[in-house]
């Protein structure tokens, strides 16, 4: 039978690497490429200016690429339960497919469309590519809980083995049989929409440094591995949060929305590495891949993840709620040079340097502000291009020091850690020109500076730039002590002190119930 198939991309926006495409193409008549602007997860709240600029970018490129196999994307708008059936109907469709997601709305979601297209006799076909393992098989090695230790995770993926190798892009010999029906009210119907379109502001956009992308994302993995000696001797923690240029691949953006597949960046680090003397996991490229599939496994086994009530592993901390601090934090006005340019480059360019939120989650959390750290998540998830749900939840979680790590006393100086790579402030000048006329021995701490100092720089202290919102030195030693009390209330049998949670009964089976599973 010849099948009219719908492939709906959600993450997953690339043709390479994309196993749930080919199956599609195979005995296939008719595909429709869709993506559907869902409105629970494209929405402003959770969505900034500069990830919109992102993901249209991505859908741009991905309609370029299906055009030249004489396919189209279709965009369309509005709840996938609601939005794919009509389309079963409309179009006649008897197969769709789509890569596997993780994430507990993804979940939720598909097993509704699932069963709507089940009752609608629409085959439904899912391949897991957004993750170098199927986090299933790792959950069920670890005898059905998620490993809690980056080790252990380790130590189950050397049992499984290496990740699958990526397959090709489907190319006009897997295409011949295949049409894409188009009509002359195409862009009107499923164009993609302009930023204007969607009603966004895009004034507050600088230069797009990071275009969103397939291409994009293949032209920066190959610059990198052209860089040999860099790649084998990458160390995430020597690499420094401060620099005027990245110091990192910032891939990071195109493996979130999945322009770039997982594997294939894992299996081209192989290469380079290969007959090489190289560094290794956890510091290493191979092992930043692995940290993202040790959150992604914590994500699915452990229920509430982003949330420190009902998360089995969270420490329970009494967060003050104190909206003038977060807005402080969020709007670059804590008074305190270093934290305030990460987030001015945050909001600016979307991304910033692991290190670099490192300090800013330390400072909102139990470094200074004892701000939760969910209230933290939530900023990061709006603003950053790579912000991925199970990443930015257990990163909030490590920083803050309530699961994965409990070293709470370790607290990052929002003076001294930025001196360490960039003694001048080139960074600070850089992101807050208000102060690029301090010099260097006062731009770290500008209140230090005396009057005339400030005068001459064009910048009071308290006027035209903020007094610290709190003193580091006193505040830090209390949050200490306040750690220490909601670590002492942790029982002994905390699942955050053991090695694993057992896990319930994980709702992606409900899914393998009623889809084909290939």
């Amino acid at each position: 039978m010849a099948h009219t198939c719908i492939h709906w991309f959600r993450k997953g926006l690339r043709l390479h690497d994309n196993p749930a495409l080919m199956a599609a193409l195979k005995d296939c008549k008719q595909l429709y490429p869709v993506f559907i602007l869902d409105p629970y997860l494209h929405n402003n709240a959770c969505v900034g200016i500069n990830r919109w600029r992102f993901l249209i970018g991505a859908l741009k490129d991905l309609d370029g690429s299906l055009r030249k196999l004489n396919s189209r994307l279709f965009v369309v708008r509005g709840k996938p339960e609601d939005v794919l059936p009509k389309l079963f109907t409309k179009w006649k469709v008897t197969r769709l497919t789509y890569e596997y997601d993780t994430e507990p709305y993804s979940l939720q979601r598909d097993s509704k469309v699932t069963s709507l297209a089940k009752e609608r006799g629409v085959e439904v076909i899912y391949k897991v590519s957004h993750t170098l393992y199927n986090i299933e098989r790792i959950i069920e090695e670890n005898n059905g809980k998620p490993p809690l230790t980056y080790t252990k995770l380790q130590a189950i993926a050397k049992t499984i083995g290496p990740p699958k190798r990526p397959i090709p892009a489907p190319t006009m010999d897997d295409m011949k049989d295949v049409k894409t029906p188009s009509s002359e009210n195409h862009e009107k119907e499923y164009g993609i929409p302009t930023l204007e379109e969607l009603g966004l502001d895009t004034a507050p956009l600088g230069e797009d440094l990071f275009p969103g992308g397939e291409q994009e994302a293949l032209r920066r993995l190959d610059e990198h591995m052209k860089r040999t000696k860099w790649v084998c001797t990458f160390e995430k923690p020597q690499t420094s949060p401060n620099s005027l240029s990245p110091s990192t691949t910032v891939l990071s953006p195109y493996v979130t929305f999945g322009c770039l597949s997982v594997r294939t960046f894992w299996w081209r680090l192989t290469e380079v590495y290969r007959g090489n003397k190289h560094s290794d996991p956890p510091v290493s490229l191979h092992g930043q891949l692995l940290w993202r599939e040790f959150f992604y496994t914590a994500s699915l086994g452990i229920p509430s993840f982003n949330k420190m009530e009902g998360n089995s592993v969270c420490t329970q901390v009494d967060w003050d709620t104190n909206t003038d601090y977060l807005a402080a934090w969020r709007e670059a006005r804590t008074g305190y040079p270093f934290i305030d340019a990460i987030m001015t480059q945050l909001r600016q360019e979307g991304w910033i340097h692991h290190l670099a939120r490192h300090a800013v989650a330390c400072f909102l959390t139990r470094g200074d502000l004892w701000i939760s750290w969910e209230e933290g998540q939530k900023v990061f998830e709006q603003l950053l291009l790579d912000g991925d749900w199970a990443l930015n939840a257990g990163n909030w979680q490590w920083l803050s020091a309530s699961t994965f790590f409990h070293q709470y006393f370790r607290v990052y100086s929002p003076v001294a850690f930025g001196k360490k790579t960039d003694k001048n402030g080139d960074y600070i000048r850089k992101y807050l020109p208000l102060l690029k006329k301090f010099p260097a021995e006062y731009i770290y701490e500008p209140w230090k500076a005396p009057r005339s100092i400030q005068q001459a720089a064009g910048c009071i202290v308290g006027k035209d730039y903020p007094h610290p919102i709190v003193q580091h030195e006193v505040i830090s030693k209390k949050n200490i002590q306040r750690m220490k009390l909601a670590y002492a209330k942790r029982s002994p049998e905390s699942p955050s002190k053991s090695k694993g949670v057992k896990r319930k009964a994980p709702s992606i089976e409900i899914i393998k119930k009623k889809a084909k599973v290939k």
